[in-house]
């Protein structure tokens, strides 16, 4: 199984601090978040879009056109993480600016949630599609937000300020959000659904 891990910049709010992108094998970018990189002097492996607002490239970057408008650059870009055997993402500038950027980049974590590994990270915190098990380590004192994308069923924890038991929530009805962990370890669990584990920083 490939355990590289990929650094994947979207055009969304630029992170205020850059990570160690030494704990990453691949560093790729959407043609919009270039110049974010290119101003920090970070040379990215790749860049993915239609190339509609770059000039400029160096050579020694790889340049894949994607111009197909039916799909989204993120959709587009993890579709050639997906090809070359790269399974798992952190995701930057994922969230921010325009909303329904970010609600349609929810939407295609959701459509690669079985083929790919996919964690968010921002601002504020870091945040992911959740397995049906899915227990978490050293976050005690962290808020803590269970978002389902419509409806999750079964919904249990322990860990949380405010637990769940066996419990439905749903988009317009029930949410989750704004928990405390008050132990070191969370355990959340679930029987149907989509849900989105939140947790700021």
């Amino acid at each position: 199984m490939n355990t590289k891990k990929v650094f994947l910049l979207l055009n969304g709010e630029a992170p205020s601090e850059i990570p160690n992108l030494n704990a990453y094998d691949v560093i790729c970018t959407t043609d919009g978040a270039y110049q974010f990189l290119n101003e920090k002097n970070i040379t990215p492996d790749f860049i993915s879009g239609d190339f509609d607002s770059i000039q400029t490239i160096p050579k020694s970057i790889e340049v894949i056109k994607t111009p197909n408008q039916n799909y989204t650059d993120f959709d587009k870009i993890l579709k050639i993480l997906f090809e070359r055997n790269y399974k798992t993402i952190d995701v930057f500038g994922g969230s921010g600016k325009e909303q329904d950027h970010f609600l349609g980049n929810l939407h295609t974590a959701i459509h690669w949630k079985s083929k790919l590994n996919i964690v968010f990270f921002d601002n504020h915190g870091f945040y992911f599609l959740a397995d049906k098990n899915t227990k978490l380590s050293n976050y005690k004192g962290k808020t803590v937000s269970l978002v389902p994308l419509c409806e999750v069923t079964g919904v249990s924890t322990s860990g949380l300020q405010y637990p769940l038991d066996d419990e439905n929530l749903s988009f317009g009805n029930r949410i989750g959000t704004r928990n405390l962990a008050v132990e070191d370890t969370i355990s959340i669990t679930f029987k149907t659904g989509h849900l989105f584990i939140f947790i700021n920083n």
